[in-house]
């Protein structure tokens, strides 16, 4: 076994030289940045501000902070018409709650793909 590496990922047994795992995509090559963005920021933003994408602002992900501002501008502006907001609102409590718990976790990336981990 000597000269093989595992993927941190999936756990197959890599090349030594290959930079990533065939199977599943992950770098192998080289040990993942760690981001200088503050995991207990994001998390507190994804909890308190996720509705408007605050910490996706904030960990630079622009597009996707912009689409979840919208939706949810739209849907606590039109939650009071007959709960037509809900078709806006559920969609982004789904995807904020996802985002708080990878950012508890520690699998939050930044834009540049770095993982925040850093409290």
């Amino acid at each position: 076994m000597a000269g093989i590496r595992f993927c941190p990922e999936c756990g197959s047994a890599t090349n030594p030289m290959a930079e990533i795992c065939v199977k599943c995509g992950v770098r192998v090559g080289k040990e993942l940045d760690i981001s200088p963005k503050s995991r207990l920021a994001a998390t507190l933003l994804a909890f308190f501000l996720g509705d408007f994408g605050a910490h996706r602002f904030y960990v630079g992900k622009n597009g996707t902070a912009v689409v979840m501002l919208l939706l949810g501008v739209i849907g606590w502006a039109t939650i009071w018409i007959l709960g037509i907001g809900l078709i806006f609102l559920i969609p982004v409590w789904i995807w904020s709650t996802v985002d708080f718990i990878f950012a508890v976790a520690g699998r939050m990336r930044d834009s540049q793909g770095n993982l925040i981990q850093e409290w």
